[in-house]
């Protein structure tokens, strides 16, 4: 088919390089504008929109789509680019810019998008992190023909994937991302023989975007969320915790939950095995940890240059 492909992420350029291998023609790529990185803030290009050049795909970035928006001229500018590429269907994949009706009517079968979740749970802006947050036993991949509502179409396809008890955001994404590029290349495949499904109205919930303030961990909740946080929250935004003797919070990277009782917050042991400190419900033990501007440590390693008070 004759695609326009709208995605940012390194999630949106596995399915963007599945569709490419698959034989489709992608005559134009959507992505959001550079954006400073590093330590020197460069500008640097989107994962979506650097594969798209390598490929020798037209690239465009307006910051906005509605033409009665901030930026009308980009949109109308993107407006005429669309209509002039007159695709099949436009595939859309954590983009991050919301597509007006005009955009929605566009391609020819529509828009279709590839969301992180088994939908109608986890629409929403992170799904992937909140699912193992929860503690969800499983997630997927949907794909679904796009509305004005957020993430609310009807569903086409639908691929499943467990969440094991050790897997972090960073490790999940990696497998969402590959089971929605195959998914998005068989959608197209069978496109004439699929029949749309309404989402259920039971069970829908949201995935609220990540918040900085979230990655404080509260040691009054139980163990078992505070791992999963540690785990929902690699890499980004990072989950942090407050040890005594050091004026910065250091970074958890690995952690898990015992049993146990003491006053939340406490330091009982500190040791080569880990650092056990007391919560709400449980103990948590620290596995694996980073001080500010320091590199990742496993705990045998941090515990030899920490002194607490």
């Amino acid at each position: 088919m004759r695609l326009v492909f709208a995605g940012t992420p390194d999630f949106a350029r596995v399915a963007l390089q599945a569709l490419r291998a698959a034989g489709h023609e992608i005559a134009l790529v959507l992505t959001q504008p550079d954006r400073p990185a590093g330590r020197g803030l460069k500008l640097t290009p989107s994962p979506v929109k650097q594969a798209a050049l390598d490929a020798g795909i037209e690239v465009a970035q307006p910051r906005s789509l509605r033409l009665e928006g901030k930026y009308p001229d980009e949109a109308a500018s993107a407006r005429a680019l669309l209509e002039r590429v007159a695709p099949d269907v436009m595939v859309v994949a954590a983009y991050g810019l919301i597509l007006p009706v005009w955009t929605l009517r566009l391609p020819r079968l529509g828009c279709l998008n590839i969301h992180a979740s088994l939908l109608p749970r986890w629409r929403g802006a992170a799904p992937i992190q909140r699912a193992i947050e929860a503690g969800d036993a499983r997630t997927g991949v949907t794909i679904m023909q796009m509305d004005e509502g957020l993430d609310t179409g009807d569903m086409l396809l639908e691929r499943t994937v467990p969440i094991g008890q050790t897997l972090t955001a960073a490790e999940l994404h990696d497998a969402l991302a590959q089971e929605g590029g195959r998914a998005i290349v068989q959608t197209l495949a069978t496109l004439a023989q699929l029949t749309p499904r309404p989402q259920p109205e039971d069970g829908v919930t949201y995935a609220a975007k990540l918040d900085k303030a979230e990655a404080a961990l509260d040691c009054t909740q139980a163990a078992e969320l505070l791992v999963r946080r540690v785990r929902a929250f690699n890499p980004v935004p990072g989950a942090t915790i407050r040890l005594p003797g050091l004026a910065d919070p250091v970074k958890v990277w690995k952690a898990q939950a015992l049993p146990g009782v003491g006053e939340p917050g406490r330091v009982l042991n500190a040791t080569a095995q880990g650092i056990d400190i007391a919560t709400g419900e449980g103990l948590l033990r620290l596995l694996e940890l980073q001080k500010a501007g320091g590199k990742r440590q496993p705990v045998d390693v941090f515990v030899r240059g920490w002194q607490p008070d």
